[in-house]
């Protein structure tokens, strides 16, 4: 696959799910600002990132490693997501929403590991 980290759906999607954590977060109750708002935003910007370094990678081995750690932090953010709706920071629409988008960036995460793993060796 040629192209960058830029022409990747996935990272596309990751970095539109990045400004969407940090407009769900600014409504987050001040108290949260060294918890939840902050685990959710360094998790939320590590997809995107992690995507990006592993395409920046050498081989198809690190950047499915790469791959995997954005997927490892996909699943933190859904996970922190499910505690503030449960905390009430989020209305039940806005985590559906959510939660709705995110798995198409772990749909999109595992098209582009599963694509790496069936390329032939160079």
């Amino acid at each position: 696959m040629s192209g960058t980290y830029r022409d990747l759906k996935a990272w596309q999607q990751a970095m539109s799910m990045v400004q969407e954590v940090y407009r769900l977060t600014q409504a987050f109750p001040r108290q949260e600002t060294y918890g939840l708002i902050i685990q959710l935003r360094r998790a939320a910007v590590s997809i995107a990132s992690n995507i990006a370094e592993g395409k920046g990678r050498s081989s198809d081995k690190e950047l499915l490693h790469f791959l995997s750690n954005a997927k490892g932090s996909l699943f933190e953010v859904e996970t922190q997501i499910m505690i503030a709706d449960g905390l009430g920071y989020l209305t039940r629409p806005q985590c559906e929403d959510f939660l709705s988008r995110s798995a198409e960036v772990g749909r999109l995460l595992n098209g582009l590991m599963k694509a790496f793993r069936n390329m032939p060796a160079a």
